[in-house]
């Protein structure tokens, strides 16, 4: 964006943005490189309306990536009311590559010329638990007794995972339920090193009380993480109004022909 010395902003070649997260991501970047710019300003930049431009000013704001503000009394333009500017916050900033990925990467192939692979297996273990530690867990017996604990559970994990940038959710399968990571941060780095996702595996089969399965990962070139949990059928069952519960094998035989003659002897002496 050029600015005159009268402070107004010129405006450059006009970017043709046609799908909404594009036209969003454009308006973060320009938030980032020129700061608190007002829907006019945007929008010159990206051949938009002012009106078009605050359409998508307004779901940045509710997903809490971009803040509405007065400008500055000492930028105003113009007659009446300052126009609102708006610029980025923390979470939008957050939006914007970075150079982490790299970062990461080079600290644990550091990681394991020092410690060895049981150091980024330690590390990786850490990591998830510090995810999910605020899980309440499922025992092995309580997923026997009630299947929906587990389904608790992986709502849980799915909740924690999400908090932590993964964007989780839980769906039903068949005689399962899957927990699928729409996203990972930290998906370029697990190619390098499965023992993220290894750990990941490893730590939901113990806080859910019964083997679980992964699908796919997104480290492997797959749209989604997807991890299957299988629901045991319960192993006692509460009978209905008017039907008799088995309590023993005994139970379940049926009567022998003399026990049916004695009881009949017995019914003609009275």
């Amino acid at each position: 964006m050029k600015t005159s010395s009268a402070g107004a902003r010129s405006v450059e070649p006009h970017v043709t943005i046609i799908a909404e997260g594009q036209t969003r991501s454009a308006v973060i970047a320009l938030l980032l490189e020129h700061g608190p710019s007002t829907a006019g300003e945007i929008g010159e930049e990206l051949g938009m309306s002012a009106a078009g431009v605050r359409r998508h000013l307004d779901a940045l704001i509710a997903e809490g990536h971009v803040t509405a503000g007065e400008s500055s009394p000492y930028v105003r333009r113009g007659r009446g009311r300052p126009a609102k500017q708006f610029r980025l916050t923390a979470s939008g900033r957050g939006r914007l590559p970075h150079a982490y990925d790299d970062l990461a990467g080079a600290a644990m192939r550091r990681l394991r010329e020092l410690g060895g692979d049981d150091a980024v297996r330690a590390f990786a273990a850490d990591r998830i638990d510090d995810v999910v530690g605020d899980v309440e867990p499922t025992t092995p017996e309580q997923a026997e007794r009630d299947p929906a604990a587990v389904e608790r559970t992986a709502a849980q994990i799915a909740d924690a995972l999400t908090r932590s940038g993964f964007s989780a959710d839980t769906r039903r399968v068949g005689n399962g339920v899957q927990i699928c990571q729409h996203h990972c941060p930290v998906g370029h780095v697990a190619q390098e090193f499965p023992e993220l996702c290894e750990a990941e595996t490893a730590r939901f089969t113990a806080l859910l009380g019964t083997h679980v399965q992964r699908l796919a990962t997104i480290a492997n070139g797959d749209c989604a993480c997807t991890t299957h949990v299988p629901l045991p059928t319960p192993t006692t069952s509460h009978p209905g109004p008017g039907r008799a519960r088995v309590t023993s094998a005994a139970d379940a035989q049926p009567p022998s022909p003399t026990a049916t003659i004695h009881r009949e002897d017995t019914d003609d002496r009275h």
